[in-house]
Parts: C-alpha cells; sequence; structure tokens
C-alpha cells in the first residue's frame, strides 16, 4: 500500500507541476499575443491566441484530473511561480524572440510529460497516461510548427 501511495502521490505532484506551467504558459502566451510587433504581427497574434486558448484547456484537464484523483492543485500565480519549470515572458522580446522562448519551453513540457507518462503506465494509471499523451501530441506539433517558422 505504502508503494502505490507513493507513486500516486508523484503522479498528483507531477500533474500540479504542470498545472503552473500551463498557468505560466497560458500568461506568457497573452504577453506575446498583446506585445507582438512587426511584419509576422497578424500571423503570430493569431497564433499565439490560439495557443492561449488552447493551453487554457489543458491547465482545466489537468486540474481536474487531480482533482478527480483526490488532490488538490495549486491555484495562485505565487505558487505557480514557484513550482513551474517555465518562466514568465520577459519584457521587449522581439517576435523571433518570443518563437524561440515558446519552442524551448514546448520541448522542456515535452520532456516533463514523457516522464509523467513513464510515472503514469508505471502505476498503472492508464487515464493519466492516456491525457498526458494528448497533450504531449499536441505539444509536439506546435514545437515542430514552431521551429519550422524559424527555419530550423
Amino acid at each position: 500500500m505504502v508503494k502505490t501511495a507513493l507513486k500516486e502521490n508523484a503522479i498528483t505532484e507531477t500533474l500540479d507541476k504542470q498545472v503552473a506551467n500551463f498557468s505560466i504558459l497560458y500568461m506568457k502566451l497573452h504577453n506575446y499575443h498583446w506585445y507582438v510587433k512587426g511584419e509576422n504581427f497578424f500571423t503570430l497574434h493569431l497564433k499565439f491566441e490560439e495557443l492561449y486558448t488552447e493551453a487554457a484547456l489543458h491547465l482545466d484537464v489537468i486540474a481536474e484530473r487531480m482533482l478527480s484523483l483526490r488532490a488538490v492543485p495549486t491555484a495562485t500565480l505565487q505558487e505557480h511561480l514557484e513550482l513551474a519549470s517555465i518562466k514568465e515572458a520577459s519584457k521587449g522580446a522581439s517576435a523571433a524572440e518570443m518563437v524561440k522562448q515558446l519552442a524551448s519551453d514546448f520541448t522542456l513540457l515535452c520532456s516533463e510529460m514523457t516522464e509523467g507518462i513513464a510515472l503514469a503506465e508505471e502505476s498503472k494509471d492508464q487515464p493519466t497516461a492516456d491525457m498526458l499523451i494528448g497533450i504531449r501530441a499536441s505539444l509536439e506539433k506546435h514545437s515542430w510548427m514552431l521551429e519550422s517558422f524559424l527555419g530550423r
């Protein structure tokens, strides 16, 4: 029983970190949406809106999964900033810097999703593994598109 409880705790801690990450990502994407400038304004303004809308959905799904596991997701900006692996947007970033930062963030999140998937599968928590697989697949696609935008 102790091993199961420890694994469940590790799963909910992993999920809570993603609640924090997607909360920070949501605000970062809003920042980029509002402040992007330059020749790619129209393209990026719309793309950032698409991405923050999706980030909000992922945030809600992950938090609700935690609640269904009888865990309590963090819900304050201070907690999110302390727990998140990704950082807030910095002021004055160029459009290219915004895209580079998001590509980097998505790569980091994919790596963390992979760890969470392995943990969930090891614990035979298929619903959590399935949820994380779906999120990772979406992030991988966005990462590829952002990298392609940068000509990489």
